[in-house]
């Protein structure tokens, strides 16, 4: 962990304007994440960890400070980079799934490299790949709602981890599941980290929180300490 930080962030400010109020969502945080890290993210409700995930993740941009990834300053990029480079340096892992229904879990893990134009062939071989590694080699053509809810995380995780991601985002990966479920998709998390995997994960749970490497706290806005 060497080297300049993978992400970034001086004096980010976020504002968004609510009826005619402006509401400041982040009010100058500043932050380093390097790469090998696996760092945790936690705030009591409204104090900007969603925003700041949106932020990382090239899902919105902030109203001002700077934010450089990979030594890239961010704001200087147009739309078309953003979208590129969160497609190509960023995986997600939502709380929710958010896997498509029609799709079976070979389609749905295949589909960032579907946006990138990467041929059948090649995505079909390595979102089985990736399916494996989570331990779903026997479910890849299932669907959704044939899956339980930690086959559907584990799907979500291939996703992620598809484009060999910079860094994985994750908010509330085990939100949705029952203890023991989620107990086994926080031990596939670890082993990305000890296998090298940047990971950022906003929880709300100390027992969480206290298993990675280093925790953010965020209230109003900043980050305290």
């Amino acid at each position: 962990m060497n080297g300049e930080p993978l992400i970034c962030l001086r004096d980010v400010r976020k504002t968004f304007d609510l009826g005619g109020a402006a509401v400041r969502a982040l009010d100058g945080v500043d932050l380093d994440i390097r790469r090998g890290e696996y760092v945790g993210i936690m705030g009591p409700s409204g104090s900007g960890k969603t925003t700041l995930m949106d932020i990382l993740g090239f899902l919105s941009r902030p109203t001002g400070g700077s934010y450089d990834f990979e030594g890239r300053r961010v704001e200087s990029l147009a739309d078309d980079e953003l979208a590129a480079l969160r497609g190509e340096r960023v995986g997600f892992i939502f709380q929710t799934f958010n896997l498509l229904p029609r799709l079976s879990a070979i389609e749905n893990a295949e589909l960032p490299l579907l946006y990138r134009r990467v041929s059948r062939r090649q995505r079909r071989a390595r979102a089985e790949a990736m399916l494996r590694q989570v331990g779903l080699e026997a479910r890849l053509y299932h669907k959704p709602n044939e899956l339980s809810g930690g086959e559907r995380q584990r799907v979500a995780i291939a996703r992620a981890l598809i484009n060999q991601p910079s860094v994985v985002l994750a908010d509330e990966p085990t939100g949705a599941l029952d203890s023991a479920t989620g107990e086994a998709i926080l031990e596939l998390i670890e082993a990305l980290y000890r296998g090298g995997q940047t990971i950022v994960m906003v929880t709300h749970d100390t027992r969480i929180a206290a298993r990675v490497q280093r925790v953010i706290r965020l209230r109003d806005g900043r980050v305290e300490g």
